[in-house]
């Protein structure tokens, strides 16, 4: 139970990539850690890109990023609807700033990209998005799991092994 008392934004919005979202949301709760689920609003059902549904816990709104640990963010078609909420970018930014545990995988690059956050970094992603990354400042990597240091990112759901403990390792540092 090495992450009990950690706490975790995991965001939620519809068409997530259902393993993306589960797969370390899961993991960090067997960890011991918390773990939100935040959508646009609370107590809403928002389906996965493959039909697992998730409720969101808490609204973008209601939460205060200073209360949190770490941030995930899932691929699917998601992320392209995140990134148009500034309070999400406003999570984000937080997040960065105060260098807790950012973990994003595939496609959900887009909202870091949006927040503006991944001049000089290095990265990996979904290799669509490749270029959105290049010319938002990162370096891009085509490796299962990169960490540049407080962010962490993976290219699709057969590299979650490997970014889940990444991201649990770090939260543990923390």
């Amino acid at each position: 139970m090495r992450l009990e008392g950690k706490k975790v934004i995991a965001l939620v919005s519809k068409d997530f990539e259902d393993l993306e979202l589960w797969y370390p949301l899961l993991r960090l709760q067997e960890e011991g850690a918390t773990v939100h689920l935040v959508g646009e609003e609370a107590g809403v059902e928002y389906p996965g890109k493959y039909g697992v549904p998730a409720t969101s816990d808490l609204a973008f709104d209601d939460v205060d990023p200073a209360d949190y640990d770490g941030i995930l963010v899932p691929g699917g078609w998601s992320p392209d609807k995140l990134r148009r909420y500034e309070k999400v970018m406003e999570i984000v930014r937080h997040m960065d700033e105060k260098r807790k545990p950012i973990g994003q995988i595939c496609h959900a690059g887009w909202v870091l990209i949006s927040a503006d956050i991944l001049k000089g970094r290095k990265v990996t992603s979904t290799p669509g998005i490749k270029d959105d990354m290049m010319n938002a400042g990162a370096e891009w990597y085509d490796e299962a799991v990169i960490q540049d240091e407080h962010i962490v990112s993976a290219r699709r759901p057969p590299d979650l092994p490997p970014y889940a403990k990444a991201f649990a390792d770090l939260l543990a540092e923390k």
